[in-house]
């Protein structure tokens, strides 16, 4: 099992950035994807983004393409969400997310949550306009 410590989240004014960080350890293994999911008040859960182990392939919800990226540096075990360009409708609770041991990060675009096998628990993100 792996655990997932999210940080970073906070209070920002809409046009403003963030930056998140999800700290793993455990069982994390040399091929295992990462990426990030959101909860609005009242939504499910959405996919956001996420990375390889290389960090040679990347995939973002489209509505934050252009605006967010995700990126990771391995020997310290930490993935990051910098978010640019904060839009009101991107306030939610941010998780980080490991898909199953030897899944591809791309099945938590296609599949969402119930490819996710470790969640962190959850840093707010609250942008005002």
């Amino acid at each position: 099992q792996v655990q997932l410590v999210e940080s970073g989240g906070g209070l920002a004014q809409a046009g403003g950035s963030l930056r998140l960080s999800c700290a793993a350890s455990g069982r994390t293994s040399s091929n295992h994807g990462m990426g990030w999911f959101r909860q609005a008040p009242g939504k499910e859960r959405e996919f956001v983004a996420a990375i390889t182990w290389s960090g040679d392939s990347t995939w973002y919800v489209g509505s934050v393409k252009g605006r967010f990226t995700i990126s990771r540096d391995n020997p310290k075990n930490t993935v990051y969400l910098q978010m640019n360009s904060l839009k009101p409708e991107d306030t939610a609770v941010y998780y980080c997310a490991a898909p199953a041991p030897g899944s591809s990060p791309l099945s938590l675009l296609i599949r969402g949550p119930r490819s996710v096998s470790s969640w962190g628990q959850g840093t707010q993100v609250t942008v005002s306009s």
